[in-house]
């Protein structure tokens, strides 16, 4: 979760910059109002293209890490029930033998056997 925060603030801190830098730069650049105003439109054109590519790849990273946690989950989920499965075996065999020795017991007893 950490790594997507840092990913996000530095997103945030390039884009600030970006245009921080570019609105310095035409602030002191040596043009005619028509030229700045052109060159504010090439630059927002390509601000825009660069935030709609970066958004289309953080997009597709955030798709990958969730198909990778669904495969985890997905393969968490079988082991847990595989040893669930084991373990109930396990206490199943254990509840025969129980039982099988309290019938031995009750036998050597004399005591009515247990059916």
């Amino acid at each position: 979760m950490s790594e997507r925060d840092e990913f996000g603030a530095f997103l945030v801190g390039f884009v600030v910059g970006g245009l921080t830098g570019a609105v310095v730069a035409l602030l002191f650049a040596p043009q005619s109002g028509e030229e700045t105003r052109a060159l504010i439109k090439d630059k927002s054109i390509e601000l825009r293209d660069k935030a709609q590519v970066t958004a289309e790849e953080a997009y597709a990273r955030a798709e990958q890490v969730a198909a990778d946690a669904r495969a985890r989950a997905e393969e968490l989920t079988k082991e847990a029930r595989t040893r669930a499965a084991e373990l109930a075996s396990e206490v199943r065999e254990r509840g025969k033998s129980a039982v099988d020795a309290v019938r031995k017991t009750k036998k050597s007893d004399g005591e009515v056997t247990i059916s």
